[in-house]
């Protein structure tokens, strides 16, 4: 470290700072120490880091699932955040509770843990072992924990507005599972959009997230003009089973999906659907998570919750009713 603050003309406190990742730094002067440690092949030791720090620059990773295409974005954008804050990422399942998880966090002396979407769940504050910092991904803002969500319901909102501005006099639902935060923020949104322009809203088909489910529903919204659904994957087996039919979308039936997965622009016809921004969300669960880490105080009133903008994507699946 000496050797990297006189090659970047710097004191070793300096150099201290860059390597771990605070802010207080001024980017030139972060370039020139990043630049120094380059050419001198310098590389931080995390194990005798952690002894003088008492952290291990390690913060954990609870998901139920990878099989969704949400959670495997949350995950690469979550790594990639991590990573540019100079923390490493532990990823581990959860079963029928986190409280598991929990504790091979714990034997792992991560110095946090994100808690992603479905898990949400199923942590209750009685689970949490004593000292683990969390941050959690989709859940109520009154469950105690600092949250980090997109806004399901304003998202659900707007696609809903769409579908009923396109002239359809009812839009139905193809809704997620019942145990999950997003699904009943978007359900929601779809819910008090019609109600607030005197529709009554019709029962709500529930799916598990998967395009199989998406698929099995088409059978039972056979009379609808407009579909609102609370994924894209659903919404890509619903116009498969939609077309099985012999109802063509969007000529037919106009179908909006929710998350604007990598291939929804790519669909048959391209998908409309509202836009999740997993980068921005993964930075947020991310820099609270740390900044909790860092400054290891109270959450400051007003900060215990962080809502990410979702946006309406049009393209070809939707047209007047």
């Amino acid at each position: 470290m000496a050797m990297v603050a006189d090659r970047a003309g710097v004191s070793g406190q300096t150099v201290s700072r860059v390597v771990n990742g605070s802010p207080r730094v001024d980017p030139a002067t972060r370039s020139r120490v990043e630049n120094a440690m380059a050419e001198l092949g310098y590389r931080p030791h995390r194990a005798a880091r952690a002894l003088r720090t008492g952290r291990t620059q390690t913060i954990g990773l609870v998901v139920t699932t990878l099989a969704t295409v949400g959670n495997s974005r949350m995950l690469q954008a979550t790594a990639e955040a991590a990573e540019e804050r100079g923390y490493a990422l532990l990823l581990v399942t959860a079963g029928d509770t986190v409280a598991g998880a929990f504790e091979q966090l714990r034997d792992q002396g991560v110095d946090g843990a994100i808690v992603l979407n479905e898990a949400s769940a199923l942590t209750r504050a009685g689970d949490r072992p004593e000292g683990l910092r969390l941050v959690v991904v989709d859940a109520p803002a009154a469950s105690g924990f600092r949250v980090v969500h997109s806004d399901h319901a304003g998202g659900a909102a707007a696609a809903t507005s769409r579908l009923l501005a396109l002239g359809h006099e009812n839009v139905w639902h193809l809704a997620g599972p019942t145990a999950s935060f997003a699904a009943a923020e978007r359900e929601r949104g779809w819910r008090e959009t019609l109600q607030a322009a005197g529709i009554a809203p019709k029962p709500v088909e529930r799916g598990d997230w998967s395009a199989e489910s998406g698929h099995a529903a088409a059978g039972s919204l056979s009379q609808a003009t407009a579909v609102f659904s609370a994924n894209d994957q659903m919404a890509l087996g619903l116009v498969r089973g939609l077309a099985e039919q012999g109802r063509a979308v969007p000529d037919q039936v106009s179908v909006i999906g929710f998350d604007d997965v990598p291939d929804a622009a790519n669909y048959r016809p391209p998908l409309t659907t509202v836009r999740q921004d997993f980068a921005a969300l993964a930075v947020a669960a991310v820099d609270a998570l740390v900044a909790e880490i860092e400054n290891a105080g109270p959450i400051p009133d007003g900060d215990a919750q962080s809502v990410i903008p979702t946006h309406l994507i049009e393209r070809n699946s939707t047209s007047r009713g």
